[in-house]
């Protein structure tokens, strides 16, 4: 289902954007008002609610214990999957993931995992046999534009609330003591900072209207040294060299903002 933009409101909110303003007076560079909340699923090792705007998505943690890949027998497992919610938005439908979802799972996962989050080697049990698997669920529960911002934020906030058994080998076998447990093996906290071109414009954290018209979208995850560890591009309108080298110095700022949050 694709959003048709009244040509009256495309119009509007472009002439607002050329001249430095927005439908919702934000600054070009500033964000909508964010919220965050952590440990609030009883049933999960670790969990976050984020808010943006009206952009909110709940986050889960869970840990088990399997198999690590054949070529990195010493190293756990991250792995991310999201769930777009029909409450959330008329545009979204139940049954198999959709390219909106898969998209922002992949974005979420190669931002943390490029960025480092965890330590993974210490997530190693038994090498070659074992490791804790870490399993990140991004459920949406509204929709008003940038989800990638809110997601990467959302699993940075639970991984770091994330608490799992400790696991001990004793004569080859794997004992798991759920009394004493123990916080992820935390290594960086990347985050990510979204932009959209809406005509020869760029503005951070677009809305839902704006996603709507925009010609171009850029998402850039970035470790706390001001590395990239990740970046997307969506739309067809090109971005120039000067546009990105500007997004990303934007980008290096605001990430310092948004881990306030954490």
């Amino acid at each position: 289902m694709v959003n048709i933009v009244p040509e009256i409101t495309r119009k509007s909110i472009t002439e607002l954007i050329k001249e430095g303003e927005r439908a919702d007076s934000r600054a070009p560079d500033e964000y909508r008002e964010i919220s965050l909340e952590v440990g609030i699923i009883g049933t999960a090792e670790g969990s976050a609610r984020v808010k943006i705007g009206n952009t909110q998505i709940m986050v889960g943690v869970k840990s088990q214990i399997g198999e690590p890949f054949p070529d990195t027998p010493n190293v756990g497992v991250l792995m991310t999957n999201s769930e777009l919610l029909p409450m959330a938005s008329p545009t979204f439908e139940s049954g198999p993931p959709d390219e909106r979802s898969v998209e922002l799972s992949r974005v979420t996962d190669r931002c943390l995992r490029e960025g480092q989050i965890l330590d993974l080697e210490k997530l190693c049990i038994i090498e070659g046999k074992k490791v804790w698997m870490i399993f990140l669920d991004l459920h949406v529960l509204d929709y008003d534009g940038n989800l990638m911002d809110a997601a990467v934020l959302g699993s940075v906030a639970a991984i770091l609330n994330a608490k799992i058994p400790t696991a001990k080998v004793e004569e080859d076998e794997i004992v798991i003591d759920k009394e004493n447990l123990m916080d992820l093996p935390i290594k960086e906290k990347p985050l990510m900072c979204t932009f959209a071109k809406i005509g020869e414009e760029l503005v951070i954290d677009p809305s839902l209207d704006e996603e709507n018209i925009m010609g171009a979208r850029i998402s850039i995850g970035m470790r706390e040294d001001g590395s990239i560890c990740a970046m997307q591009k969506g739309g067809e309108v090109p971005l120039t060299k000067e546009e990105v080298t500007k997004v990303v110095n934007i980008t290096g700022e605001k990430t310092k903002e948004l881990r306030k949050y954490l």
